[in-house]
């Protein structure tokens, strides 16, 4: 089952933020070792920022996009989205008792993942649409918001916005500080990751593009407009609608693009083909220590095509487990 397609389908259908001073120019990146990858990112900003230089680029065209789950925070071993969407349901049961014996919420509410498995995407567009649709954007803020405080990780015990990259906290910061406006590109829902962004990674709302599912119009009963979330799909900005995205809403193409699976391969592909000095970059999960290890074959996150076309076309590869000297936060 792909469940990064299925989640994205839909929408189709106490955070921690870094707030560290700006990277000395002297010593970029603290957290990443020094090696091929590091050299790569810190000569690519000093050649398009160099004024006179053959490959300065203007500050309103340094455009640089990101994927979210997997680039910027961890995605196992679920996306962190759907975690969310499995919690609602069990939030929500008592008000729907009929879904202890009705699938797939009955998988959700037995830890059944191998129910969940058998339900497919149907099944999970049906838990998405339980979840995510039906109420206002103000009450889904709300939702997200709460959740982001109250959740912590399966595994690692944390708030899912401690999962974030400590190196991919410092690349945003170094880039802003070199003219850069970055972006989340990212198959995840536009507005739950809204909730977040601004907090987390210093990237404002406007510049957070995701999947998204349809947003009415009207009037509530105590006669003041509200925006009410449909279930109907509205736009996937996953794999091949990255880059329509990019276009439809940022309008410029970036000069830098990173991501981490296959979903990220035409974001990639088509920030590498424009013209004059650009860098593309994959984070290749390796690490299975300190996160996870997980590439060609995983059910989350699977990186295989876009893997073979980097090292083909010499894209920037990040070997997490030798590249990064921390790869979260360390524990408040």
């Amino acid at each position: 089952m792909n469940v990064r397609a299925a989640l994205t389908a839909l929408f189709l259908v106490s955070s921690w933020a870094w707030n560290g001073a700006v990277v000395a120019q002297s010593n970029p990146l603290p957290s990443w070792n020094e090696g091929k990858a590091k050299r790569a990112i810190v000569e690519f900003v000093g050649k398009v920022t160099q004024e006179g230089g053959p490959d300065f680029v203007k500050p309103a065209e340094r455009i640089a996009t990101f994927d979210n789950d997997g680039t910027l925070w961890a995605e196992q071993p679920v996306y962190f989205q759907l975690q969310f969407a499995f919690d609602e349901v069990k939030r929500l049961a008592p008000l729907y008792p009929e879904w202890k014996s009705k699938e797939p919420y009955r998988s959700v509410l037995a830890g059944d993942m191998k129910g969940l498995a058998a339900s497919g995407e149907k099944g999970l567009l049906q838990i998405m649409a339980a979840t995510h649709a039906g109420i206002t954007t103000r009450e889904f803020e709300r939702l997200v918001a709460n959740w982001l405080n109250t959740a912590r990780h399966p595994t690692k015990k944390r708030p899912y916005t401690e999962m974030v990259y400590q190196p991919q906290l410092e690349l945003l910061t170094y880039l802003r500080a070199n003219g850069f406006k970055t972006f989340i590109v990212s198959g995840g829902g536009v507005e739950f990751m809204r909730v977040f962004a601004d907090k987390v990674y210093g990237i404002p709302p406007e510049q957070v593009i995701g999947s998204s599912g349809a947003v009415t119009f009207r009037m509530n009963p105590s006669g003041k407009p509200e925006l009410f979330k449909d279930a109907k799909v509205e736009f996937i900005d996953d794999g091949p609608g990255k880059p329509v995205g990019i276009n439809r809403f940022i309008g410029r193409r970036p000069i830098l693009a990173f991501g981490n699976s296959d979903g990220d391969l035409q974001m990639l592909q088509y920030t590498a083909a424009g013209d004059g000095s650009r860098l593309a970059l994959i984070i290749h999960h390796t690490d299975a220590e300190r996160e996870w290890a997980y590439d060609r074959k995983s059910p989350v996150g699977k990186l295989d095509k876009a893997l073979d076309e980097g090292h083909a076309k010499g894209w920037t590869i990040v070997d997490m487990k030798s590249d990064w000297k921390a790869v979260f936060p360390p524990e408040p």
